[in-house]
Parts: structure tokens; sequence; C-alpha cells
């Protein structure tokens, strides 16, 4: 039966690749040697002790286990000064780039990649987000630690650009009290396409001096954030110079409420977004619902072509 054994001095090991003085290294996966094969240890990965010599491949190699009294010598892989907590880098190094757990402090300063500097073991594992290395298998993410990917899953999951869409077809005519009727190439306004086969994208067109309203309906999503701003974004110009007309809307949620009246800045004669933006104190608790109506301003000279329209919002976490 083996029986444990006490030594003040270091391990023998095969070397399973060839290895440079002190680094650090780990027992080879699989290996069945008699010793055991070691192999570098990389960034974040765990290690067993650290090389006292250099060796080549299948060469014996002695090694300074973790469990040794006194201190150890190691190689930077970067820069750090003394009493940084120092982790696992490639090729058996060290650094003072979070990567794992801290397993040295620095003793002395690291003035160049390469330095072979003492350290003293003191594990240390990381008790913050911001210490904490994530592995990213799937190439999510640029970012390194965990408050890093958190901050980047959350901007993502709360920003403001949360996406309801509104296609034209959809619009329906209105005279300011009733709806009317849907909209088509012969109604006023008009939907059509922009330019027939050679430009067959909708539009939705108000001849000059015609500013009659048109409006839509939308249920409002479980994750909207009653908090923030709710934004109407319109693509849309005026067909000519002369005239620079808002569009107006009111916005209603649920049913009987009091309408929001807002409006967007002025068109100019070539396409580009627009945008109304419902304030967060017009929106009820528990809006399921928003109903919009648009009305061009006037413009008696010129047309006003609608291209696109869509709502953005920002999100709120789902208990």
């Amino acid at each position: 039966m083996t029986q444990a054994k006490y030594t003040t001095g270091p391990v023998t090991f095969q070397a399973g690749e060839e290895l440079a003085q002190h680094r650090r290294v780990k027992l080879e996966s699989g290996s069945v040697t008699t010793p055991l094969e070691v192999v570098y240890a990389d960034a974040g990965e765990d290690f067993i002790g650290i090389t006292m010599d250099n060796a080549k491949d299948g060469d014996m190699v002695a090694v300074a286990p973790l469990c040794k009294e006194g201190t150890f010598l190691v190689v930077a892989a970067d820069t750090f000064s003394a009493m940084a907590d120092l982790y696992g880098a490639a090729d058996g190094k060290v650094s003072d780039t979070s990567s794992g757990t801290a397993f040295f402090k620095a003793l002395e300063a690291a003035t160049a990649a390469g330095d072979i500097v003492e350290v003293i073991l003191h594990p240390g594992v990381s008790t913050t987000a911001a210490t904490v290395s994530i592995a990213d298998a799937g190439a999510y993410t640029s970012t390194t630690t965990v408050e890093a990917a958190l901050q980047e899953v959350y901007a993502h999951l709360l920003n403001a650009q949360n996406f309801i869409g509104v296609p034209l077809a959809t619009l329906l005519e209105g005279d300011g009290t009733n709806v009317v009727g849907t909209l088509d190439e012969a109604t006023t306004p008009k939907l059509d396409m922009a330019n027939g086969d050679t430009d067959s994208g909708l539009v939705l067109t108000w001849a000059a001096s015609n500013s009659d309203p048109v409006l839509f309906q939308v249920p409002l999503p479980p994750d909207l954030n009653e908090a923030a701003d709710v934004v109407v974004h319109l693509r849309a110009k005026s067909g000519g110079a002369t005239d620079t007309p808002v569009i107006a809307s009111d916005a209603y949620f649920n049913e009987g409420d009091t309408k929001v009246e807002d409006a967007s800045a002025a068109l100019g004669a070539t396409y580009a977004e627009k945008t109304i933006t419902i304030a967060a104190a017009d929106i009820p608790a528990g809006a399921q619902t928003m109903t919009v109506e648009l009305t061009p301003g006037a413009h008696t000279t010129d047309t006003v072509v609608l291209s696109a329209l869509w709502i953005e919002y920002t999100k709120t976490l789902l208990s």
C-alpha cells in the first residue's frame, strides 16, 4: 500500500512538453507514466507547483510543490508592482491580470515581461464580480470579467430601443371623431407604392393642404417600463422645400384615457427619422394598449410623405 511521503525538497515528474525554469505546471490529463507527466498551466488554470529546472519533452523535471515551505521564483508575463495579486497566465507565467484565482503575492515588482520575481503563496478566491473571469466559450462578448459581462447583458435588456413595428398597411383613416376606413391608393391620404414597380416600397402621402388624421392601435408589451418615455419614430419628408410641417400626435392609453398631445420636429425635403416623445408622466400605470392619431401640420404647397412608423420603449425586468 502506498504511503504518503513527507519531503522538504522538490518532487520529480516527467516533462510532458519542453518546459522552462520557474514556470507553473499541472498534471497532464490522461498521463499514465511513472512518474506522471506535467505540462504548463495556462491563464486561470490550477497548478501543482513551479519548475526548478529546464527540461525537454520526456525528461525528468524537479517541481517545487505548492505545499513547500518558503517563497517561489516565477516568470512574469507582464509588468506589475510589488504586493500585486498574481494570477495564472499563459505558458506557466504569472500576471496581475485577473483570471480565476489569485495564488501569489508579489514580493517585488516586475519591470518587464520575462522578469523572474519572488512571490509568496497567498491564495485569494475572487469575491467581487469585477475580479471573477469568464470563459465565454461561445465568443459572445469581448469582456473578460463577470461584472463587465453583466453590465453588457443588462445594458441590452434595459435599453431604450426595444421595438414595436407599426406596418403602414395597418393605419386607419380618421376624421377627428370617427374611423372613416382603411387606406389605399384611392383614399386621401393615400397608401400606395412609391413609384410602381420601379420603387415598390409603401408610402403614405398627404396631398397639399390635406391634413386628415390617420391612426393606429398597438398592444403594449408586458415588459414596458412605465417610468420611461415611449417614443414614436417616423421616417417622413415634405414633398418639396416650401412647407416644413410637423406631425402632431394625440395618444391614448387603454380605454377612456385623456389624450396626450405631442409633435415631431419639422419635416424637410428629404426623408429623415423624426420622433414624437410621449413622456413617462403621461403613461398610466397598467397601460396595456396605446392608440395614436397622427396629423400633419399646415402644408399648402407640398405633400407630406410617410414611409415607416415604429415605436421604441424601455424594458423593465419581468419577475
